[in-house]
């Protein structure tokens, strides 16, 4: 089957730059709008406490990680063969229909059910992120994944701040507005997405490098890889804290409101966004990837000791602030990993990335939830809140010895 190239004009490569960021971003927001309310609906609907609701909040971030885990390396391979558009639009159509579902939800099967929809169609992160290798020369990357970090962390400044605002009025209205992004969102890629994949790159779709496991060829494939997919699984693993108990722990330990979650994760968003988006491009040129993704470790260990450490709510705002060094880890060893392979497999990779993403937060969720919630019981040993951020200290401290133990670079491709 012959594929036409595809020859993209400045303008039309700064136009699939600004759309890959707008999906995330989007997305992002529409993702932040119910992590607030997440907490309170799921007693609602399922008739039970916050430690059962941490719990039952737990397994159903689990199912959304498992539901990325199985079909982010399925479209990223996919992407590689038929192009970048066909499977954003189709994935950001899924999540608007998701989101009504959700909204509509009148059990916890239902709210199961939206998690898993969500999964499937939330691997378009895969996608933009080879957009932008697509349309980026290789020594730009960092600064490009380095934009799509600070988008998605300006997409959790204002998902959550609204969603939390608009919680007040119902548990249900943050998802009838998080639908309403994702039609947009469709609509503008409509209008405004061109396709981003030569033709001389695109390549034969193979099931075994697309299965979840098979995705994971890629790392093994070039040198250095396979041990950087490595910290990036731990660290992955170690910070599904956030994810799993960041609201259920707030509410436990300091009886935060739906709008004061909504403001932390903000303040969290607002500094990961202004550091990603104003300060990567200079600290790469002038430290280099290798050096910011040290200092992004160690201090994602000392932030989660000093989440378990604070006794109020006026110690957290700070290390929220701090924390935000934390956010070059992601695109920095994305870049690292993406100058190590050819251009012919910048999907697989982003695919095999996401694998491990999906796949360290699948079991992360669980393990964390699982925890919070034992140790949530006044009769457990060490009872409180604060065990599995004390844990989570510890596995991306040893994340960031493991890679400063690692030769500095992994070869070029």
């Amino acid at each position: 089957m012959s594929v036409a190239p595809v020859d993209l004009s400045a303008a039309q490569a700064r136009r699939a730059t600004l759309f890959a960021l707008t999906v995330v971003f989007l997305d992002c927001v529409g993702f932040g709008l119910i992590l607030p309310v997440l907490p309170p609906l799921i007693e609602e609907v399922g008739g039970i406490g916050l430690d059962d609701a941490a719990r039952v909040g737990g397994w159903m971030f689990a199912l959304f990680s498992l539901a990325q885990f199985v079909c982010a390396p399925v479209v990223g391979a996919l992407s590689d063969r038929i192009g970048r558009r066909p499977l954003l639009l189709l994935a950001i159509a899924g999540l608007a229909v998701d989101y009504v579902i959700q909204a509509l939800a009148p059990s916890l099967g239902w709210l199961y059910f939206g998690r898993l929809v969500a999964g499937v169609c939330g691997s378009s992160y895969v996608v933009a992120n080879a957009c932008l290798a697509d349309v980026s020369k290789p020594s730009e990357r960092a600064r490009a994944f380095g934009l799509m970090a600070a988008v998605f962390g300006l997409g959790f400044v204002i998902g959550p701040a609204i969603g939390g605002l608009l919680g007040t009025f119902g548990t249900r209205v943050p998802f009838w507005c998080a639908a309403a992004l994702a039609a947009a969102n469709l609509l503008f890629g409509l209008i405004a997405l061109p396709e981003t994949l030569k033709g001389e790159h695109r390549r034969t779709f193979r099931w075994r490098e697309a299965n979840p496991f098979g995705a994971f060829a890629v790392f093994r494939a070039f040198p250095g890889v396979l041990p950087l997919a490595g910290v990036l699984a731990l660290y992955f693993f170690g910070t599904s804290v956030y994810v799993a108990i960041w609201s259920f722990w707030g509410i436990a330990k300091f009886g935060w409101s739906t709008a004061m979650v909504g403001v932390t994760l903000a303040i969290s968003g607002m500094t990961m966004a202004l550091l990603q988006g104003l300060l990567t491009g200079p600290a790469v040129a002038r430290y280099g990837e290798r050096a910011l993704t040290g200092l992004g470790l160690v201090v994602g260990a000392l932030a989660c000791l000093g989440y378990g450490l604070a006794p109020t709510t006026a110690f957290v705002l700070p290390i929220l602030v701090i924390h935000a060094v934390e956010g070059f880890v992601h695109p920095m060893l994305g870049a690292t990993m993406s100058r190590a392979v050819p251009e012919t497999v910048q999907g697989g990779l982003q695919g095999g990335i996401a694998a491990v993403m999906n796949l360290a937060m699948l079991a992360g969720t669980i393990f964390f939830t699982q925890i919070f919630g034992w140790f949530l019981v006044p009769t457990m040993p060490l009872a409180g809140p604060d065990v599995a951020f004390f844990t989570a200290a510890a596995l991306v401290g040893v994340a960031a010895v493991w890679f400063l133990a690692l030769p500095r670079r992994p070869a070029a491709s």
